[in-house]
């Protein structure tokens, strides 16, 4: 049995949140979803995640706070960064916070997919298959 490796996604849009779950399970992953980001937030105080997929701009935390609480608390998971406002102030400060990537939306699932699974592959100490990166 592969061990899991575990995806929260954080946006306080349903819709996306439903999309990417459907998408990261279909990929193999073990997968939370949270709309309001204190619950998350909450989560995470009791529980590891391998990569945080979150909004940038919510009620409650924002992006950039649940950034600094992953860096803080669980510095081994990754954070990526998905935004319908996206700047390049908003890119800059998600980048030097330690995102490994900042992608706008509307954005290809492929696109998202393929990150994780490169992150996922990395944590197994292996490269990507040709055409599953």
């Amino acid at each position: 049995m592969k061990p899991s490796f575990r995806v929260l996604i954080i946006d306080d849009e349903n819709i996306v949140c439903e999309r990417l779950s459907m998408e990261m399970e279909r990929a193999g992953f073990e997968v939370e979803a949270y709309t309001e980001s204190s619950q998350a937030l909450q989560r995470m105080a009791s529980q590891h995640f391998d990569v945080v997929i979150t909004d940038i701009k919510m009620q409650g935390p924002n992006g950039i706070e649940v950034m600094n609480f992953v860096r803080e608390n669980h510095p081994s998971t990754r954070v990526i960064v998905i935004t319908g406002f996206a700047t390049v102030e908003t890119a800059r400060e998600a980048l030097k916070g330690g995102a490994v990537d900042f992608i706008p939306k509307p954005f290809k699932m492929s696109q998202l997919r393929e990150l994780v699974m490169r992150l996922a592959a990395e944590k197994a100490g292996r490269t990507p298959a040709e055409g599953e990166s």
